[in-house]
């Protein structure tokens, strides 16, 4: 039994900032316009205004938070190199890159080493846009990327209770932990 942690923040900024929307777990958040903090008065009148807008994620990749601690959890559950050493945010190759081959590639390690996922207990934490409606499809994907079942994958959401960066619809972030299994025998299938 190995025990993995994973974390990752990114900054939420307005559409046309970002250039991409707001991607959890692999699905598109769609959400009404937001009332962002303006802490730099970049697009309100002053510094610390509110800004209604669509949001989307600031990241070199996709910027997925829950893909990224999932890839880092398994990585150190298996005492391997952090997703930022295998994936630098300095190479072309993933500027924009769709967070799944990230998965990809640590479901690939983690059968190369010979385990499987034993449970996943993810705590995504945003302030807004709500995310509730989407946990199904979110936990659905990371079943299928992970070649594991619904019933070793929970996910949790909460606010950050209108506190710092999170709290002000200017970051979102995600802790995961989780257990590898090592695969024994007629086990391997499973």
């Amino acid at each position: 039994l190995r025990i993995g942690h994973g974390f990752d923040i990114h900054k939420m900024v307005p559409f046309e900032e970002a250039g991409q929307p707001v991607v959890i777990g692999g699905v598109v958040i769609d959400h009404v316009d937001q009332k962002w903090t303006d802490k730099d008065g970049k697009y309100a009148e002053n510094p610390g205004d509110i800004y209604e807008t669509q949001l989307g994620v600031l990241a070199h990749s996709d910027g997925d938070v829950i893909y990224h601690s999932l890839v880092d959890a398994i990585f150190g559950a298996l005492t391997l190199p952090d997703i930022g050493q295998v994936f630098q945010d300095t190479d072309p190759r993933w500027k924009g890159c769709d967070s799944a081959k990230f998965m990809e590639h640590a479901y690939d390690v983690m059968k190369y080493y010979g385990y499987r996922i034993g449970n996943i207990d993810v705590t995504l934490i945003l302030e807004r846009p709500k995310v509730a409606g989407f946990k199904p499809r979110m936990k659905e994907n990371i079943v299928k990327l992970l070649h594991t079942t619904e019933g070793r994958v929970n996910i949790k959401a909460r606010t950050h209770e209108k506190v710092d960066s999170v709290g002000e619809l200017r970051s979102l972030s995600c802790h995961v932990v989780m257990t590898l299994e090592k695969v024994v025998g007629n086990d391997a299938d499973l």
